[in-house]
């Protein structure tokens, strides 16, 4: 079954640029690793930045967090966070069509 993931990234005053180009680097490399299906982010209208993953299995997604290019994304944000990443594990309830009942 997918795993899906939410990481809101809240960055210190006037460091949104600075997150944001600090994640970029690490959205082409993850997209390579195995079982990424979904790996992006969005701004928030509250100056939050969230990513959105999403994962072939939770054991896939498991073996990515403990991985180089994690390890390098966590460091280059060193400094510019007001507090740590919240990260939420969400397992799909499906509703509606197969299309869009699922993330």
């Amino acid at each position: 079954m997918t795993v899906i993931v939410t990481a809101v990234f809240t960055p210190k005053e006037g460091a949104l640029s600075a997150v944001a180009a600090a994640l970029s680097p690490a959205i082409a490399e993850v997209h390579q690793e195995p079982g990424c299906l979904l790996y992006s982010i969005h701004e928030a209208p509250n100056g939050q930045i969230v990513m959105i993953e999403k994962w072939e299995t939770a054991e896939l997604l498991d073996a990515h967090g403990e991985g180089e290019a994690v390890k390098r994304l966590n460091a280059s944000l060193d400094g510019l966070l007001q507090e740590p990443v919240e990260v939420t594990r969400l397992s799909p309830i499906p509703a509606g069509t197969e299309h869009q009942g699922t993330l």
